[in-house]
């Protein structure tokens, strides 16, 4: 009884110490630049659902309106660029795509904002659906202290944030994996046809406040009584998109890729002639690259960090993407 009621004592102790990932451009960051080759497709749809401008004064108005009103639903739509949409205080967007987005080995997508720094981090919860009906959201975790309210323009540490999307600053996307999400007879996670970004109020006071997956209230800057208050949509990005699913492709299922996962080598078979071997990190940075006129080819990935990759093979006629694990 008394080992319990220790270990019991030490798990609060441990949830606190835990430490994410950091910054865009560090070491261990998940951070994505919206340039990466990660990204196959971008949001094609959005529905928006302003916010109050100050949910705490609701009668508070900004240009004649008392909900955000800074940019257009389409500014969100396409490609990262800076180019955003204000959800507002508790505000939501939903986003579609041309093709479903499907659960693959790693990140699956990623939310921008428009963060001007490393440590303004407006924040959001992530819900997947795969017949806009049934949604589920992402279990996020914030260990910012909840005593003392972040202000407009205080700092919040993102080492302490986990599956908020807001994470990172303008044009680094924060990813999410699916397969993270329990399984659920009304998802199906190689199907997801919609996301919804919904704004955390991030007001510690509870009349107000929003929690974590683990009910922390989440501390972030509030309030912010601007058109542009809450969220700032700027795109959603895909990274396993259902159409690359290999098995639909015949030409490109010819070409062979072994052994998967593996610690040292891979090596590709082809029956055209390779002309570019490109191996991406999660961070969409190119870890390796090959040219070379041959069918078959031998990379040797001993000294690449444990990880999860994007194998791009360049061939006379296609373009081939494959996940690839190193161990």
């Amino acid at each position: 009884m008394k080992l319990v009621a220790f270990l019991l004592f030490l798990s609060p102790c441990v949830l606190l110490a835990q430490d994410y990932a950091p910054a865009a451009g560090q070491p261990r960051s998940t951070a994505i630049h919206a340039e990466s080759e990660l990204f196959v497709a971008w949001a094609t749809g959005i529905e928006v659902t302003r916010g109050y401008v100050d949910v705490s004064r609701p009668d508070f108005e900004q240009n004649g309106s008392n909900y955000a009103s800074y940019g257009v639903p389409e500014d969100a739509l396409g490609p990262a660029s800076n180019s955003v949409v204000s959800l507002g205080d508790g505000g939501e967007a939903i986003v579609t795509f041309e093709r479903p987005i499907k659960n693959g080995l790693g990140f699956d997508f990623a939310v921008f904002e428009n963060g001007f720094d490393d440590t303004f981090l407006e924040l959001a919860f992530v819900e997947v659906s795969s017949n806009d009906v049934d949604y589920f959201r992402f279990q996020s975790h914030s260990q910012t202290q909840a005593e003392v309210q972040v202000a407009a323009f205080d700092p919040v540490d993102p080492t302490y944030i986990n599956n908020l999307a807001g994470k990172y600053r303008v044009l680094y996307g924060t990813p999410f994996d699916i397969s993270e999400l329990d399984d659920h007879h009304l998802l199906d996670k190689n199907n997801i046809t919609h996301v919804k970004i919904i704004d955390v109020v991030g007001s510690i006071d509870p009349a107000y406040a929003r929690y974590d997956g683990f009910g922390n209230i989440i501390n972030e800057p509030f309030n912010t009584p601007f058109v542009s208050s809450g969220f700032d949509l700027d795109a959603v990005g895909v990274i396993n998109e259902r159409s690359l699913d290999v098995t639909n492709n015949t030409a490109a299922s010819e070409v062979v890729v072994f052994p998967n996962p593996t610690s040292d080598f891979f090596y590709i078979k082809s029956p055209h002639l390779l002309s570019e071997v490109k191996l991406i990190d999660m961070q969409g940075r190119i870890v390796l690259r090959r040219y070379q006129i041959s069918k078959n080819m031998k990379l040797d990935v001993s000294q690449l960090q444990a990880g999860v990759y994007l194998l791009l093979i360049e061939s006379e006629d296609n373009s081939q993407p494959f996940r690839l694990l190193k161990k």
